[in-house]
């Protein structure tokens, strides 16, 4: 069965913000950013934890008011527009917000009779969702009874009883294991091919890599770049990278001091902790010519850049810091 998502008036802008802030007594989270979504893209906030991407997503989900700057949902100004912006989203929160006391069907259920849906009509989306959601063998069940990736689907589910143009997730795979995210991936997958509109804050490069069209790097309160996965590799990093580890204490010296003798073997070099990274377009040749110096690290990889080395580069840290 095909599950129809998508209701309301068509439009290509989705949600505009121009200078937005947002403060919290003398802490600005949000410290003027620009954004523009378009009907129909999977658009990200990349960043890490303290970055200033939930407080962007509250206001533009309309619960939290701006504390500055231009912002507009679907047209409609959040500030006068509150209820009916979000009669027309739905919000995935980064905590799950199940009702422990009901069971799965009813949890999608009584939150669909908050729209004030009728209840046939609420009946029908309830057995879609639960299908689209694959828990329709989970009907009856206690939302305790559920694995935590079983959680997350039902909480996405219960995002779009109100077949919303615009659905916001906060960290949607946070705390999960690899095989339940990419089934929630699969999911989001569905729904963007379905006509959704999605926006998603996440702290993980493969997730921003694999679901965003496009997206932006926050750090601190501000945009530190935009543009689409490959875009913002291309212009920020080099096509491949060669990590090398070496032990702890080693004669070799120190990451830094090994740094300062491959140098110039790179475009960039990054001494992390744990690991040297050789940013170049032919790590192959590099790891050769780091042997040809004398060095022996414990261990090598040759990968291709991604979105954490973007943000390395776009602000000096990991982005799981």
């Amino acid at each position: 069965m095909r599950v129809r998502l998508v209701s309301g008036p068509v439009s290509d802008a989705m949600i505009h913000a121009a200078g937005l802030r947002k403060s919290f007594g003398g802490f600005e989270a949000v410290r003027g950013i620009d954004v523009d979504v378009r009907r129909g893209e999977a658009f990200g906030f990349l960043g890490p934890n303290g970055a200033g991407k939930s407080s962007t997503m509250r206001m533009i989900a309309a619960v939290s008011p701006t504390s500055g700057g231009t912002l507009q949902i679907l047209g409609m100004d959040p500030a006068t527009d509150g209820p009916a912006i979000r009669a027309r989203i739905g919000v995935c929160p980064q905590e799950d917000t199940l009702d422990n006391e009901l069971n799965v069907r009813d949890n999608l259920y009584i939150y669909g009779r908050y729209f004030g849906i009728p209840r046939k009509v609420v009946n029908e989306r309830v057995d879609e969702l639960l299908e689209f959601a694959m828990l329709t063998e989970k009907a009856t069940a206690k939302v305790d009874e559920l694995s935590g990736g079983m959680k997350r689907r039902l909480t996405i589910a219960r995002s779009l009883v109100n077949r919303p143009e615009l659905l916001l997730l906060d960290e949607p795979t946070t705390g999960l294991d690899p095989q339940a995210r990419h089934v929630l991936w699969d999911q989001l997958y569905r729904l963007k091919h379905a006509g959704v509109t999605l926006v998603i804050t996440t702290h993980y490069m493969d997730e921003a890599e694999q679901l965003c069209d496009r997206l932006v790097v926050m750090d601190k309160g501000v945009i530190a770049a935009e543009g689409s996965p490959a875009e913002l590799i291309a212009a920020h990093s080099t096509r491949e990278v060669a990590e090398l580890r070496f032990v702890v204490g080693s004669e070799a010296g120190t990451p830094e001091e090994i740094a300062t003798r491959v140098g110039d073997l790179a475009t960039r070099v990054e001494a992390l902790p744990d690991r040297l990274l050789l940013y170049t377009d032919d790590g192959d040749e590099v790891l050769a010519r780091v042997h040809e110096r004398g060095l022996r690290p414990v261990a090598t990889l040759v990968r291709r850049s991604t979105l954490e080395d973007v943000f390395l580069r776009l602000t000096g840290r990991s982005l799981v810091d």
